[in-house]
């Protein structure tokens, strides 16, 4: 059975957890709110709309800066005990600040699993949806864009004519295998395009050993020709560029398809790896926190505290940033991309850990 101050200790981390986590919330609310109001007067969309996507955004958002919000609250946690003298009293009981870091590991521990367990799940639905309807407004030409086992997958429109585009393999301008088939917007079939490779560097695809199969059967071999597309390579890798709005089994399974194209995974990789590192991610920010109000506990001031704490958010923040894309390039392995920045995050509040141990 958990001791009284064991459950106090809980109850009071996770209130101001959550209270911290709502005013990021309100906060990311307004900032969206803000930008969507240029999208919804660029394309005239309904103000509830502008309040919608605003608030189904936010969550997407708070789930990356979870991090520096476990910073943030376990600060206030320790002046909410210093300004109630309660740090004193669990001190003179033989309750340790060794220990309190500790259970608030702890708390931090089970938080991070519960988050990546279920919250990003939630997240990343609200981001799908939210990229669905923004796609459905900003863009003038029909298209649907997958990846899948069988490749790549485009739908198009372009001059009151439809294109289904499949290519088999692609490896960032180039598509291999691949097959245009044209027809009208009743679906009457106009012809169908078949060629060994494609440049799309730019949205005009330079297709190499083609062969065109009309509509009456009749078919041309040419060495070259020239599809204008809707797409170029970066607009399709963007795309699927938002990971954000795939949950974890969508993306085990988008990393599977990726690599039976020929396509680079390292990007779900690395996402993939930051998702699983989250939980103890938050331990370590719980921890350094902790250290951190420890060393400047004759600081009263909070708005000092916040200003502090989002400083080190930022360090943090580029630190992970650049490790990632050292990975992205290549310069790192992708493992120790995500993972090194942990490490020494680790090393860090093992070492004022011993500190406060011996204080």
């Amino acid at each position: 059975m958990l001791q009284v101050y064991q459950n106090y200790i809980y109850s009071l981390f996770i209130k101001k957890f959550i209270l911290i986590t709502f005013i990021f919330f309100c906060v990311i609310v307004i900032i969206n709110f803000f930008e969507e109001i240029k999208f919804s007067e660029k394309y005239g969309t309904e103000i509830y709309y502008t309040v919608y996507l605003s608030l189904i955004n936010a969550p997407s958002s708070i789930f990356e800066i979870f991090p520096f919000i476990f910073l943030i609250t376990v600060k206030f946690f320790y002046l909410n005990l210093v300004d109630k003298d309660e740090l004193a009293i669990f001190n003179s009981n033989g309750i340790s600040n060794f220990k309190i870091v500790s259970i608030l590991s702890i708390i931090a521990g089970m938080l991070g699993v519960v988050l990546l367990l279920f919250f990003y799940s939630f997240s990343s639905n609200l981001k799908s949806k939210y990229l669905e309807i923004k796609n459905r407004y900003s863009n003038t030409n029909e298209y649907l864009a997958v990846v899948n086992d069988d490749g790549l997958w485009i739908k198009e429109e372009i001059d009151q004519n439809l294109y289904i585009i499949h290519a088999e393999k692609i490896d960032k301008n180039q598509l291999k295998s691949i097959t245009i088939t044209g027809t009208d917007k009743n679906y009457n079939h106009k012809n169908t395009i078949s060629a060994e490779s494609a440049n799309i560097v730019s949205k005009n695809w330079k297709l190499n050993n083609v062969s065109i199969l009309n509509d009456s059967g009749n078919r041309t071999n040419l060495e070259n020709y020239d599809y204008n597309s809707s797409f170029n390579g970066e607009i399709i890798s963007n795309l699927f560029s938002n990971l954000n709005s795939l949950n974890i089994y969508e993306l085990h399974n988008l990393s599977n398809s990726y690599l039976k194209i020929g396509y680079s995974n390292t990007d779900i990789k690395i996402h993939l790896n930051k998702i699983y590192s989250m939980p103890l991610f938050y331990i370590l920010m719980t921890v350094l926190g902790f250290i951190i109000i420890n060393k400047l506990k004759k600081i009263k001031s909070k708005f000092f505290v916040v200003i502090f704490g989002i400083s080190v958010s930022v360090i943090v923040y580029y630190l992970n940033y650049f490790s990632s894309v050292l990975g992205n390039k290549g310069a790192l392995p992708i493992y120790l991309s995500v993972w090194l920045p942990l490490l020494i995050l680790f090393l860090i509040c093992n070492i004022g850990i011993l500190k406060i141990n011996e204080n």
